[in-house]
């Protein structure tokens, strides 16, 4: 049956082929310079088994035109487009994870995206040997690219919304100390302290407080010039205290003390107070995957208990630092009043 014209064509190409029959479509008309002859200009469709199958192709193309050239972009094209648009309007350290996550898709770079299956996306997520937070952003990316490609047609079907990573919450394949940071890793974090939000975390570990309590620190009860600030929001009673700043990270409280004019020390970009999930998937997160820690931010809290006592820092005085609250003994908690230069001695130990 011959098809109507303009509908396309069905051709069988020679040689053995997995998929003989190419499908097509005439998109225009040109002048053939050497035999002085009209030539057809053509989009390839597709490939197909069958005859049958091909028709079937070319009829649904027609149903529902799209972009042929977007329809081969590969999985490698869709980020570099997405990226390009989305890294100016995030932080760097929020690019530093999308990067990192990034590196964990290898074996789909080259697989056209619109292909791309589940379980192609599972198996990426299943064998890359990340622990659970950091399967938690690579999930986050992959929504983001599927969300990116169905707004600009570049795939039919979103089935990031599909990919499992619950399974693997609980289980670590790298699994190692995670209470607190090594040496190591805190020398790692110093070295990447031109960054504020790494400066966050090291202001986290030289001073023991929790992260709801930092994140909800006013400016306002902030002593730069006596070197501490005041606790007046915590989940207990011994947490309402007064702590010490380490010299070691003093300027990092007055880079955000000075940053803009937000009634919070830690702060957005526009001046908002932290979230403490936006602060913990937008900045923790990806800066931990940045340096490939596996750490959460209570971890901060812990190594700096571990330092004071590494430190011979007497109990008492880390336990007015850090704010423990059930630890202290009633003579402690009624009778201790320990002055702020005596906590700064005991914090610049570490």
């Amino acid at each position: 049956m011959r098809l109507p014209n303009g509908y396309g064509g069905v051709t069988k190409l020679s040689g053995r082929r997995r998929n003989p029959y190419m499908v097509r479509k005439t998109i225009g008309w040109h002048i053939d310079e050497k035999t002085d002859k009209k030539v057809q200009d053509y989009v390839v469709i597709g490939y197909a088994a069958t005859k049958s199958e091909a028709l079937q192709m070319l009829a649904d193309y027609n149903n529902n035109p799209f972009d042929v050239s977007a329809s081969k972009i590969t999985f490698k094209e869709v980020y570099e487009r997405w990226s390009a648009e989305k890294f100016p309007t995030v932080s760097d350290s929020n690019v530093k994870g999308y990067k990192a996550s990034y590196k964990a898709c290898v074996p789909l770079y080259d697989k056209v995206f619109k292909e791309i299956k589940l379980a192609e996306l599972q198996n990426v997520v299943d064998t890359c040997g990340k622990n659970y937070p950091t399967l938690r952003k690579l999930k986050v990316l992959l929504n983001q690219l599927y969300e990116y490609a169905m707004k600009n047609e570049l795939c039919n079907k979103d089935y990031s919304e599909y990919v499992d990573i619950v399974k693997h919450k609980g289980r670590n394949p790298n699994k190692r100390d995670r209470e607190k940071f090594t040496k190591a890793e805190i020398d790692r974090l110093w070295k990447a302290s031109d960054d504020k939000y790494y400066q966050i975390v090291l202001m986290l570990i030289y001073s023991g407080v929790r992260i709801s309590e930092i994140l909800n620190l006013k400016r306002d009860d902030v002593n730069l010039k006596e070197q501490y600030f005041d606790i007046k929001l915590s989940k207990t009673d011994n947490g309402i205290r007064r702590v010490p700043i380490a010299d070691k990270v003093l300027p990092f409280f007055k880079n955000w003390y000075n940053d803009g004019e937000s009634e919070y020390l830690l702060h957005t970009e526009n001046g908002n107070k932290f979230d403490y999930r936006n602060y913990y998937d937008s900045y923790f997160t990806p800066l931990m995957v940045n340096l490939n820690m596996d750490h959460t931010p209570h971890c901060t809290r812990h190594t700096c208990i571990s330092m004071l006592a590494e430190a011979q820092v007497d109990q008492t005085t880390i336990k007015k630092i850090v704010g423990h609250s059930g630890a202290m003994t009633m003579t402690e908690r009624v009778y201790t009043h320990l002055d702020v230069e005596v906590l700064i001695n005991a914090i610049n130990k570490i």
